[in-house]
């Protein structure tokens, strides 16, 4: 099955040796997104706010594929302090509906740029 990579300029571009997304089928595999500011490619500051743009990115890339978050099957949620949890799930709420994708949420030492919070997802498009 051929691989069709997704690219955006409404999200961070990626940082290293990985692409925003790859779709095959009608799966699409987004790669972990950080608090980056596709504008300017800073760090947000502030734990709200990362998870904010954490989302932002993810939908900017789920659009980008033909399909939006509510297509995501599948979410995992990286937290260097799991003490977030909640605030991740307020945030979330804002940006999901249900039915909501399965998700994981996972303590962390450290993410890349001394991010507090990542996430990744799965779409399956129709």
């Amino acid at each position: 099955m051929a691989r069709n990579i997704i690219s955006t300029t409404q999200a961070p571009a990626a940082i290293g040796t990985y692409s925003q997304a790859v779709r095959t089928g009608q799966t699409v595999y987004l790669s972990g997104q950080i608090g980056l500011d596709p504008a300017n490619g800073q760090l947000v500051e502030g734990i709200e706010n990362q998870i904010q743009r954490v989302f932002q990115n993810l939908k900017a890339v789920a659009e980008a594929a033909g399909g939006s978050l509510a297509d995501a099957v599948k979410l995992n949620i990286y937290l260097t302090d799991l003490a977030h949890f909640a605030k991740v799930n307020e945030i979330m709420a804002t940006y999901f509906v249900q039915p909501y994708p399965a998700r994981a949420a996972v303590g962390v030492a450290s993410l890349p740029r001394g991010a507090q919070v990542e996430a990744d997802a799965i779409l399956v498009l129709a």
